[in-house]
């Protein structure tokens, strides 16, 4: 059987959510992280070379990051209106959010994370100068590009209710993760509402909440 192992505030979420939208048979394994790294713990590491979450093993398979986990689940579903297939309508914009999600909007994020804590934490008074780098840097690539996938998302949500189309897709369950860690940091508080009705809708589901109440957390609440 299929065994989820879960690592607190990670992006293992989606694979506790897909499971649950699947009604899938699975066992899972919770761990906390290290109060003082914030990182996995040892016994979690131990379990892929590069020590990320998610990670699921079934036998002797072992297979972690997110999207390779989603298509090898959802393989033994073929009929899942998880994953439209080839001639589906929404089979595109399936296709496009389910790898915008890793390709653009987490990778972006992850630079406007660095970026932030070069320009936060490099001392003063000699990197000054290179302070003021980062700051542009932020200013000029990473904001634009993510008020562009923001406007893209909210347009897009005005045509159809989920980002993989008239239903709940993968690409919805892929962009969960870095979605709220946006809305962590304040990305959505006064514009997008039809972000914010997506945020709602899914938060409505039946998987969502059984996957929160396995998550055992009071909130969402991800490290990114």
């Amino acid at each position: 059987m299929l065994t989820l192992h879960h690592l607190e505030c990670s992006q293992s979420f989606r694979i506790l959510w897909l499971l649950e939208a699947l009604g899938a048979p699975y066992e899972l394994k919770k761990y906390d992280r290290d109060p003082e790294s914030n990182l996995a713990p040892d016994e979690y590491k131990a379990l892929s070379p590069l020590g990320t979450a998610p990670v699921v093993t079934d036998g002797d398979l072992v297979l972690a990051e997110s999207n390779a986990i989603i298509d090898f689940v959802l393989d033994s579903y073929p009929e899942s209106d998880l994953r439209p297939g080839a001639g589906h309508k929404d089979r595109a914009r399936h296709l496009f959010w389910f790898h915008a999600a890793q390709g653009s909007l987490m990778s972006i994020q992850s630079v406007g994370m660095v970026l932030t804590l070069l320009e936060t934490r490099t001392p003063w008074p000699v990197s000054s100068m290179l302070r003021t780098v980062f700051g542009q840097v932020r200013k000029v690539f990473v904001k634009p590009r993510l008020s562009a996938l923001f406007e893209l998302m909210e347009s897009d949500l005005a045509k159809k209710p989920f980002f993989g189309g008239d239903n709940l897709t993968a690409a919805d369950i892929t962009l969960v993760y870095p979605m709220y860690a946006a809305r962590d940091r304040g990305a959505f508080d006064t514009e997008y509402p039809n972000i914010s009705a997506w945020f709602n809708r899914i938060e409505s589901l039946p998987s969502f909440i059984a996957a929160r109440v396995k998550d055992d957390r009071e909130r969402i609440n991800f490290r990114f």
